[in-house]
């Protein structure tokens, strides 16, 4: 099983590939936007790159198995892209900005691999509009304690706030941003991830953090409540290189 959505992650970019296109994916995980965008222009070449080269072995098999010859894949990490500059006519990345600790730097790597006059598509999520219904105490403290979490690892969970001001000054032009709601993970799963999150750093060197302490009780009595509903913020942006 690939993971991703094409309609849902990067439906938003369809409209812009043209055949005879070459397209990079970012952070592909095991390459189901990759081969989506592959198969829905034809002839579009497609490049995955991931760092975990164990999920490019999966996503190659699939590909090989289904007789797909424009889209493969590469292991590389997002800032040091293995592609040659100015080689990708839509570089596109879901989920990958929130997760980098230099937006910055992260955002010059892209405009290298872009070519002058082609697009950037992002798809970054805004922790700060998801809508989750009941939203008790408990799980808005659990929350809190969650992205206290994400922002020591270097995360930001609200990045889909500020992603088109850090596209805007990476020297991108005509940047374009909507947000949209898109359903998440299932209510109780996001209650147990969470979780789970506070309860492994509960258990690092150094002693409890009170405040995690006190978030992971508060996401105990949240996974083991009754159900709900999620569904996740995202900030769909478009953004070209100057020619």
């Amino acid at each position: 099983m690939l993971d991703g959505d094409v309609p849902g992650d990067a439906g938003f970019v369809l409209p812009l590939l043209r055949p005879g296109m070459r397209v990079l994916d970012v952070g592909c995980g095991l390459g189901a936007v990759t081969l989506g965008f592959g198969t829905a222009v034809h002839p579009v070449q497609v490049l995955g790159v991931d760092p975990e080269p164990e999920r490019l072995v999966k996503a190659g098999g699939v590909v090989r198995r289904r007789g797909i010859s424009t889209v493969d894949f590469a292991a590389g990490a997002a800032l040091r892209l293995p592609v040659a500059e100015a080689a990708f006519d839509v570089v596109f990345a879901h989920a990958l900005i929130e997760r980098t600790k230099d937006p910055a730097e992260l955002l010059a790597e892209l405009l290298r691999v872009l070519r002058p006059g082609g697009t950037l598509a992002l798809s970054t999520s805004d922790w700060s509009r998801a809508k989750l219904r009941p939203r008790t105490a408990n799980v808005d403290a659990a929350l809190r304690g969650y992205f206290q979490l994400l922002r020591a690892r270097g995360e930001d969970p609200f990045a889909g706030r500020r992603v088109a001001e850090h596209v805007e000054r990476a020297g991108f032009r005509e940047v374009r941003a909507r947000s949209r709601h898109r359903p998440g993970l299932e209510y109780r799963v996001l209650a147990e991830r969470v979780e789970s999150g506070l309860a492994e750093a509960l258990r690092a060197p150094g002693g409890p953090d009170p405040q995690l302490a006190s978030a992971a009780r508060s996401a105990w009595s949240w996974a083991r409540g009754g159900g709900g509903e999620f569904s996740q913020c995202w900030t769909e942006l478009v953004a070209v290189r100057a020619p």
